[in-house]
């Protein structure tokens, strides 16, 4: 069993940054792939971005890209979301979720391809 506990959540101005992290239970955290999902009010939940476990590959979803970061630190058992220029649209609930069995290099971006999911952190941008 792993437990993710997201953090970092909060309410900020457009064109602010934020910082969520998500920490994870398990002494095999540096063998999985992370993710970070959302899901707006009235929305499905939708991809944002990716890590493999090894930390050298990365993926993002189109609008989000040059924005948001992800990095981890497996030291640590974290993985982080570092969100700047934050527009309205990035309303919503972020979940972090992670994946086992992967390869050094795999990034996955479909909700389906994870086992663990966080609570939730809510981060809500205002205009």
């Amino acid at each position: 069993q792993v437990q993710l506990v997201e953090s970092g959540g909060g309410l900020v101005q457009a064109g602010g940054s934020l910082r969520l992290s998500c920490a994870a239970s398990g002494r095999t955290f540096s063998r999985f792939a992370m993710g970070w999902f959302r899901q707006a009010p009235g929305k499905e939940r939708e991809f944002v971005a990716t890590i493999s476990w090894s930390g050298s590959n990365t993926y993002y979803r189109d609008s989000v890209k040059g924005r948001f970061t992800i990095s981890r630190d497996n030291a640590k058992n974290t993985v982080y979301l570092q969100m700047n220029s934050l527009k309205p649209e990035d309303t919503a609930v972020y979940y972090c979720a992670s994946r086992q069995g992967t390869s050094p290099s795999g990034t996955y971006s479909l909700a389906g391809s994870y086992d663990y999911w966080g609570q939730g952190t809510q981060v809500t941008v205002s205009s």
